[in-house]
């Protein structure tokens, strides 16, 4: 039994039309006039199919196969139909629609399972106006709560509230939102890397999420006029800074390690042609699997930051905005889409995700793992993000299969 690899390309064709800008790819963040359309044609073609379907209180869609047994536990499989600005057709999207076409291939094929099936759509896993990425996992596993909800508005003073409404939601219910009935989830990305291109491999099997620390930094020097203050007599915060950035990049390649660093927001001030530059602000995020290794990173990182202040005469603040632990899958999960692969003489390799997802949200409350396809160039969050026919068909099989398994033996 295989997933008919024509209609799913077909349909990843067709859902990329909502929300697409020609030549700058698509942009269809959470509550959105794109993000709206979407979500109205999926859940009609849901009910198409025959599934129960229902939006909850956040406005993530469900759609239900449900088994003979009344009481029996749920799998969930899916991902998000939300984009970043100018982004693919892939991220996201492929993961929801993949889950549609294995539940369409079990109703082809009249397969009875021992679980109920749930496919679901996660409401603004990507970075959106509200500032709440990941919104629908965390909502589901009770991370946001009531109060945070209805206080958050957009840029506009748009409330989340009534944004959540129109997507058919209710804020109020946000208390019954939570799940016990799950036995597991599974969620089928694309890689957004090179490590499956640079091995030739098709897929990915995911045991683990990596930990994700951030600081914001202030580099405080002394604005002074750029015509008449020598070069010498210079406290340029934004030079320091400059340096910085440099020597995290320095210090992280230093580990030879799948660890990654970044400085990839920076703030100038007064930030004028003709003032030197007083004050900079940056954020530095260090990804890793390892909490033992972020810190090593950030010490050797810091320990640059204090040489440059000396050399440099400014003075640098340090506080902590995130420190987000590394989130390992179920070995059972794991288990199963390895085993699945192996059984379909698909070659695999197993690692851990460099990037956020809903599944490590998932994780905290059931059996959870992902499958990633191969990213050509690695491309992600771009128009030219792409993954193979070929490599997609790989997965999604692998992805049936292990549903299959996880319906047997859990």
């Amino acid at each position: 039994m295989k997933i008919n690899i024509k209609r799913l390309m077909q349909e990843i064709e067709y859902y990329a039309q909502f929300g697409q800008v020609l030549g700058e790819g698509i942009t269809r963040p959470s509550f959105s006039h794109g993000d709206y359309e979407v979500r109205e044609i999926f859940m009609n073609e849901l009910e198409k199919m025959g599934l129960e379907v229902h939006v909850d209180a956040i406005a993530n869609i469900w759609g239900k196969l449900p088994c003979e047994r009344e009481d029996a536990s749920t799998i969930v499989i899916g991902s998000h139909l939300d984009t970043v600005p100018n982004g693919g057709e892939f991220d996201g999207a492929l993961g929801v629609l993949v889950a549609k076409e294995i539940v369409q291939t079990l109703l082809e094929n009249h397969i009875k399972l021992n679980h109920h099936l749930e496919i679901v759509s996660f409401t603004a896993e990507e970075p959106n106006d509200f500032n709440l990425s990941t919104m629908g996992s965390r909502a589901l596993t009770g991370k946001l709560t009531h109060s945070q909800l209805m206080n958050t508005s957009d840029s506009t003073s748009f409330k989340l509230s009534e944004a959540v409404k129109k997507a058919g939601g209710d804020l109020d219910g946000i208390s019954e939102i939570k799940r016990d009935d799950l036995a597991a989830y599974i969620e089928l990305h694309i890689e957004q890397g090179k490590r499956l291109e640079k091995q030739n491999l098709s897929i990915g099997i995911v045991n683990q999420i990596v930990g994700i620390y951030r600081d914001h930094i202030q580099v405080s020097g002394e604005a002074n006029h750029s015509g008449t203050t020598m070069m010498l007599d210079r406290m340029d915060a934004l030079t320091a800074a400059s340096e910085m950035v440099l020597a995290v990049e320095i210090v992280t390649r230093s580990f030879n390690t799948d660890a990654v660093a970044t400085v990839g927001k920076l703030n100038v001030f007064p930030n004028a042609a003709n003032i030197i530059p007083g004050r900079v602000e940056f954020i530095l995020e260090i990804r890793s699997a390892s909490r033992e290794e972020r810190f090593d990173i950030k010490e050797a990182i810091y320990k640059e930051f204090n040489r440059i202040q000396e050399s440099r005469k400014v003075i640098v603040k340090y506080t902590n905005i995130l420190d987000q632990q590394e989130c390992t899958f179920d070995s059972e999960i794991v288990r199963y889409l390895q085993h699945a692969a192996h059984s379909l003489n698909i070659p695999y390799t197993t690692f851990a995700s460099m990037a956020g997802h809903d599944a490590t949200h998932l994780a905290g409350i059931t059996k959870a793992a992902m499958i990633f396809v191969k990213s050509i160039n690695g491309k992600s969050h771009s128009p030219e993000e792409l993954s193979l026919p070929e490599d997609i068909e790989k997965a999604a099989n692998t992805m049936l299969h292990a549903v299959l398994l996880a319906d047997k033996e859990i």
